[in-house]
């Protein structure tokens, strides 16, 4: 899952970052309105983490030009202005989901997991594959009943390979969604990611390798 996180106050943001990386999402940090819709403009989030009152360009304005543009990042507005008021003009003008800070970072993080989920979102809460089953909402795989310990880096590859439904996913598209944009693009992390991945997954193989494309599920 990838996220950008667009807050103002840096000790906050890194704290946030840091708490949400450690929940299995990559995420990147802005702290102003312009840089946001630079990064949205290259990049497709998941979600976006949109503090409203911020430099530049206001959070009210970025989230307008993703309705405006028929993004599919969903937007959960993350903001000190917190009156019924302020989640009422909030939702108004596009936003998925309102919460005011100081939040609960649990609750925070339940959010953004239930707007993937959320129709027309990326892809549901269970994903499953003959006997292979991962359950995003409570970062569970398992195969054939036998739970997989899986660190956070393989558990998303194999979220992604598996919401694909047998479509080969580049490494390069993996390293986007999985990753964020500290990763460097010229290292062996997916390869690496998914050589363990495959050793814990066992036999029969569930991921091939398509020559020169990338990695799909098997039929």
């Amino acid at each position: 899952m990838r996220v950008l996180l667009v807050e103002d106050h840096a000790r906050l943001a890194m704290t946030l970052a840091a708490g949400l990386r450690q929940a299995g999402m990559a995420v990147d940090v802005v702290f102003d309105g312009q840089d946001a819709l630079d990064h949205l403009a290259i990049t497709t989030y998941d979600v976006v983490v949109l503090d409203r009152d911020i430099p530049g360009t206001h959070g009210d304005d970025v989230c307008k030009a993703l309705v405006a543009e028929r993004s599919p990042s969903r937007v959960l507005m993350l903001t000190a202005a917190g009156s019924v008021q302020d989640r009422v003009e909030g939702l108004g003008i596009g936003a998925d989901d309102y919460l005011p800070k100081p939040c609960d970072f649990t609750e925070l993080v339940a959010r953004i997991r239930a707007l993937v989920r959320r129709p027309g979102a990326s892809s549901p809460p269970t994903l499953t594959h003959a006997d292979l089953q991962l359950d995003s909402s409570h970062r569970i795989a398992t195969r054939a009943g036998r739970t997989l310990s899986l660190n956070p880096k393989e558990f998303a590859v194999l979220e992604v390979l598996l919401a694909a439904r047998g479509v080969v996913v580049s490494s390069e598209e993996i390293l986007e969604r999985v990753w964020d944009e500290a990763a460097d693009p010229f290292s062996q992390a997916v390869r690496t990611t998914i050589s363990r991945l495959r050793a814990k997954l066992g036999d029969p193989p569930v991921i091939e390798t398509v020559a020169k494309f990338g990695y799909r599920i098997a039929d």
